[in-house]
């Protein structure tokens, strides 16, 4: 069991809309049902593509958002309008603040679709993991069976013998977006966090 509460969750996803709708509407739904769970979102910062279908959810519930974007991409993944309805935003100057800070702000970090980026930053918080840094619950949130591929890559360098605390490196997946709240909130009050076995919902 865990002693401190759960109030806000991490978002990655793409800062583009993808080519299957379902991949915005998992965006509107997730974010629409941390607020509604009284969580605080914390994401990218970007207002459009998933990022911005994310942060209108929350916001559509009354969820607060903070949004932690480097300056160099706020015109390019943002508008200074949408970035005005925030809660709270964060100008970072670089990526690697970012990445820090979203880190900090965050109970749990859930994966949804995204490119290289996203992949680049879930990644980053398994590394985290299986250094022993945090125990935080991660979900791949597995709209369409997007993330198969990188579970597969997974069980690869396990069985490969390359991850050597694999029990820390399991995150949680979740097919179902309007699931990933409550598989998060079930992990962290177990303290399960991203050594839970791989389950599906």
């Amino acid at each position: 069991m865990r002693s401190n509460p759960l109030s806000s969750v991490c978002v990655y996803c793409g800062s583009s809309p993808g080519n299957d709708p379902a991949y915005l509407e998992a965006g509107r739904t997730l974010g629409r049902t941390i607020g509604e769970a009284g969580l605080r979102l914390v994401y990218g910062g970007g207002t459009k593509g998933i990022m911005g279908a994310v942060a209108e959810g929350a916001m559509s519930a009354g969820g607060k958002v903070t949004g932690i974007i480097p300056r160099f991409l706020m015109n390019k993944e943002a508008t200074e309008k949408a970035l005005g309805a925030l809660d709270e935003l964060v100008v970072t100057e670089d990526m690697h603040e970012r990445k820090h800070r979203m880190f900090e702000e965050s109970d749990a970090f859930v994966t949804l679709p995204g490119g290289i980026g996203t992949l680049e930053e879930v990644i980053e918080i398994m590394t985290w993991a299986q250094l022993g840094r945090h125990t935080k619950p991660i979900v791949l949130a597995n709209i369409n069976s997007f993330w198969d591929p990188l579970s597969t890559l997974l069980d690869h360098m396990r069985n490969a013998g390359f991850i050597h605390t694999g029990h820390r490196v399991k995150p949680l997946i979740v097919d179902a977006p309007g699931d990933i709240v409550p598989a998060i909130l079930a992990a962290h009050e177990h303290g399960e966090g991203d050594a839970a076995v791989i389950e599906k919902m």
